[in-house]
């Protein structure tokens, strides 16, 4: 049967219309039993329709959830209801599934009501993306104001403190020794900064994310992360990443230092290293009119102690850390690469568990390899 008669989904123009709804769209009859569901609703219920039409929505998520107080309200006032940013976290959906809700009845079945689920991650991935992008543009002005600014005058500090060095005493020899380094140090933070400023295009191919993430793992071992233990868990049938290898490496080497330096001292510190196909998610592409699907997922994860609480909303803005003698332009710099390439940079972090997610666009035949374009038919 079609949708239009609430049974099994069928090939029909109403089943083609639901399924391609980018939410989870499902049916609810008085009893609670599924009637109907799209493509989305099956994988967000991770069971067939076969399965679902055997089962009650309670038997998914819990019975004191806001969700069914929302049903209750539409079968009695034969309303339209939207509520934003529900939590239906269930043992059978897992954790942290908040989602914001469309629930409707239907004009011919008061007993049935219709409910559209957004998943609330998604909208939050697109929010944070934008912020990211923003605090990078922020930095990229500050960066220029800085270079034109700051670097001439402290050329003229460091050579009057040289001049002054050679007809000065031990202890003053000591401060001018002093006022040279502090201002090798600014001229470096500058030189840093300047990065965001670079707005040329992005030379951009297909990589082989693996071959990039091992390349980071080889230069952490000789380096940073030495006697640091790694795991890998690969998707070897991932398609390459559209981007530039020596940003890529740039990225995850700064991702994999901060996870090196969250688990220091830890004896069974460790970091892994994940790739995953999870399409879904769509944004535009910088320079382009294109909106690219960014079905490729890496992860950095430790197993430190967290990021805290208070800056974890506000990690990849400037001057944001919690190192005593960092910068805070690591993570900062990461999230503008990761969107100059249109792609998505998230932090989940609680005390034992951090993870670093990174959502590119796939490569594919027909791409162009020239900066800032892509082929049609995306």
């Amino acid at each position: 049967m079609s949708p239009s008669d609430l049974g099994t989904p069928g090939t029909g123009l109403e089943t083609r219309i639901l399924n391609a709804l980018p939410h989870p769209v499902i049916v609810i009859d008085a009893e609670g039993l599924f009637v109907f569901a799209n493509s989305d609703a099956e994988q967000f219920f991770s069971a067939g329709f076969s399965y679902l039409a055997k089962r009650k929505l309670n038997d998914f998520i819990a019975a004191d959830s806001p969700l069914f107080g929302l049903i209750d309200q539409v079968r009695a006032e034969r309303s339209r209801i939207s509520e934003y940013r529900v939590d239906v976290s269930s043992p059978r959906l897992g954790s942290d599934r908040m989602v914001d809700l469309y629930v409707s009845g239907l004009p011919d079945r008061p007993d049935h009501v219709v409910v559209m689920i957004q998943l609330r991650s998604i909208a939050d991935k697109m929010d944070r993306q934008l912020t990211h992008r923003s605090a990078a543009r922020s930095v990229t002005g500050l960066a220029a104001m800085l270079a034109h600014e700051i670097r001439n005058p402290l050329s003229g500090i460091k050579g009057a403190a040289q001049l002054l060095e050679t007809n000065a005493t031990d202890d003053d020899r000591a401060l001018t020794r002093l006022i040279q380094e502090e201002s090798d140090r600014i001229v470096k933070l500058v030189d840093r900064m300047e990065i965001f400023s670079d707005q040329r295009p992005i030379e951009r191919s297909g990589v082989n994310i693996h071959s990039v993430l091992e390349h980071v793992k080889t230069l952490a071992r000789s380096g940073f992360a030495r006697g640091v233990k790694f795991s890998e868990i690969y998707d070897p049938s991932l398609p390459p990443v559209f981007a530039n290898r020596d940003q890529l490496v740039q990225v995850f080497l700064n991702l994999v230092k901060n996870a090196s330096e969250a688990i220091a001292g830890r004896e069974d510190g460790e970091i892994k290293l994940s790739t995953a196909f999870r399409p879904g998610v769509r944004l535009s592409v910088p320079g382009t009119k294109t909106r690219m699907t960014l079905p490729l997922e890496f992860i950095v994860e430790d197993n430190g102690p967290g990021v805290p609480e208070d800056i974890r909303q506000h990690i990849f803005d400037p001057f944001v850390t919690t190192k005593p003698s960092g910068s805070g332009l690591g993570l900062a710099l990461v999230a503008k690469i990761i969107g100059d390439h249109g792609g998505v940079i998230e932090c989940e972090s609680q005390p034992g568990h951090t993870i670093f997610r990174v959502l590119m666009p796939a490569w594919r035949e027909g791409m162009d390899q020239r900066p800032g374009f892509l082929s049609r038919d995306l």
